[in-house]
Parts: structure tokens; sequence; C-alpha cells
């Protein structure tokens, strides 16, 4: 089998709610998506997706995918979409670094073996657990009042794991925590995701201020070390994200005890072939993980439930569903939420038809 055609599509997805919020002031609107077809000379076609959280959040921004697929497309026209570390390789040297470029591609390729395979790719990346898995809902930045109004009509929709925005000014975030942790039940869980917002000094003033709380601390500052100097600090269960964006970082960070979970963000680790490769070393690890991406629609949440479909339930800490945030729907059969909770299709590859009326024309395409 060959690579025949790679087209690139753009999709814009409004928020239900209007904005998104989080550290740093940082929001965004309408999220700008790109999505990728493949085509192949077996009349196979996959679907990828990416979709960075605006150019402000990591390094990626939406343009920069598509530029990216410019420089990289042309250099796939051949390659056998079923020989997925060969690829992987091959976009490696090709291009160096932007794994968020390489991840719609790979995602797309993983679609293409399981309808090749007659499988869901839940069960080529190992097989599924249970009948579904659990979800997050995030809280994006606000008043501490406004925030803690809105924990019981996301529990209506049968969310249990709340991540609170924070990384704002400390007597703020520790009034938002506090006022959002008493709306909490049984059973409820809260993580204050700083996204990197927090000096290591404000940091320690949160975290002490609230000593008391059950709560996760992810994410409080920018660079690895600094989160780790807090972490020794800190009696919290600790989460880190967008420090970790490889195998090196992963190793290094259960090496220093820095971590009680993770994230893992497919677009961030360049698709589901190296997303997977991080879970499962979290998996021989012992490390619970958060499985999601830096944001997308119906494809990309179709990709994170096979992923997180086909991770232990007891290493899962919870997982997202995009798609439930957005407008916009840009495929068909795509996994919706349940109560709070989410289960991967089990057609062929991802279980995903994209609306030819919403992808519209392509934005570029190359053919052999």
């Amino acid at each position: 089998m060959q690579i025949q055609q790679i087209s690139a599509f753009q999709v814009d997805l409004p928020l239900h709610e209007g904005s998104y919020k989080w550290s740093g002031g940082k929001s965004v609107e309408v999220f700008d998506s790109t999505i990728v077809r493949i085509d192949t000379d077996a009349g196979i076609t996959g679907y990828g997706e990416v979709c960075p959280l605006g150019p402000f959040y990591l390094p990626a921004y939406a343009g920069g995918a598509r530029a990216g697929l410019a420089e990289l497309a042309p250099q796939l026209l051949g390659r056998n979409p079923l020989h997925l570390e060969q690829l992987n390789r091959h976009m490696d040297w090709c291009l160096k670094g932007h794994p968020y470029v390489k991840s719609a591609v790979d995602m797309a390729c993983w679609d293409i073996l399981g309808q090749a395979t007659g499988q869901p790719v839940c069960s080529l990346l190992g097989g599924r657990y249970g009948d579904d898995f659990v979800l997050y809902r995030a809280i994006s930045q606000e008043s501490p009042e406004t925030m803690a109004g809105r924990v019981a009509g996301y529990r209506e929709e049968g969310y249990r794991r709340f991540q609170l925005k924070v990384g704002g000014d400390p007597e703020t975030d520790i009034a938002r925590i506090r006022a959002v942790s008493a709306e909490l039940q049984t059973g409820d869980i809260l993580i204050a995701d700083a996204n990197t917002g927090w000096l290591s000094h404000e940091a320690m003033r949160v975290i002490q201020a609230v000593a008391d709380v059950d709560v996760y601390i992810e994410q409080p500052c920018a660079s690895y070390r600094e989160c780790l100097s807090v972490r020794q600090h800190c009696r919290h269960p600790f989460v880190l994200d967008e420090s970790v964006d490889g195998l090196d970082m992963l190793l290094t960070a259960q090496a220093d005890n820095a971590m009680d979970v993770v994230n893992l963000k497919i677009s961030k680790l360049g698709g589901l072939t190296r997303a997977r490769q991080a879970r499962d070393l979290c998996i021989s690890l012992g490390v619970a993980m958060t499985i999601e991406d830096s944001w997308g629609g119906d494809i990309t949440t179709a990709a994170i439930a096979h992923l997180a479909h086909s991770t232990p339930a007891e290493l899962l800490f919870t997982a997202t569903d995009f798609n439930s945030y957005v407008t916009v729907s840009t495929a068909e059969g795509a996994p919706q939420r349940d109560n709070g909770r989410m289960a991967a299709s089990e057609l062929p590859g991802l279980g995903v038809q994209p609306r030819p009326g919403v992808l519209g024309d392509p934005v570029a395409s190359w053919s052999r």
C-alpha cells in the first residue's frame, strides 16, 4: 500500500461557552483546526486532526501545522502508511522537531491501518479495557464565584473530575480553589491546573494556603526544575503536563519522583505512535495518566478515545472529550460523552466519517 495523496482542510471550532481562558490572561474563542486526509492506492482513506491551543500555549500554532505539512507531505508520497515506525522515522528525518505537524499524519495512518486490518484502533493499541472510561471537565478561568457556580451544571452532565484553571494572582487562585472545593461531593476530584502560570514563590504560597484542601496540583511553573522544586515542598498529588514532551523527560521525571500523574497530549508527542510509546512506558513504570491533546474536534476526540480505552483503567486518571466543548461537528461516528464517560468506536480504524460539507475544499493538497 502506498500514499497517493495528502490533503489539508481548515475548520473553525467555536466554543459553546464563548471562550476558554487560562493562565496569563490567555484565551481562545474559536479554535483553528487542521484536518488531514490521506488517500492510498488501495482505496482506503484515513483522517487525522491537529488543533493547537492558540499560538501562545505550546511551541505550536495552527498556521504552522499547515506550513509544516507543505514541507513534509511531498516527502511522504509513495510511502507505506501501514509501516508506522518507519514512517515516523522518515518524518523525523525530513522535518526536525515540530511534532505537532506530524501528529495528524500519524493519526490518519492509524485510521488506515485499522481499516486495512478490520480492527478499531484501540484494539491495535493494546485492546479495550472495560465498557468505557472516565472524563474530566475543564473549568475556564473566571472569578472564584463564577467558577464554583459551574460545578453543579457540569456534575449534571456526569462529570466528577474537575480541572480548575488557575495560574493567576495567588490570592485569587487560593479563593478559586477553596470556592470550587466547597462545591464538591464525595467521589469528586479537583485538579488545580496552573498551566505554567506561577513563579515558584507564588506556587509555594498557594499550596501552603490550601494545605487542608483535597486537590491535585498541576504544572505550577514553566520549567521542569521549578516544578520539581515545588513538588519537593508539596504534600498534594502532583501532575506534570507541559514539561513532559517525550520519553526522555518522562524518564527524568520518574527518576526524580517529580509527579504522581502525567498528562500525555497526542500532538505534543507527535501522534498516536509516539503517544502509545509514552503510554506503555507509563504502564511499565506504574504512572497514572491523563490521555488528551492540546485541543480538537471529533477526529481528535476519537483518537483520544482509542488511546484512553486501550489504557488499563487503574492507570487512566482521566481523559478529555473536546468535541463536547465546541459547536461544530466535523465527523459522523465520533464518540460522545455519556454521563461523564466515553467509549471508543468499535468500527475499523478511528470509526469516524468526516462531513464533507463542514470540511469544504482542501486548503492544500499534494499528490503523486
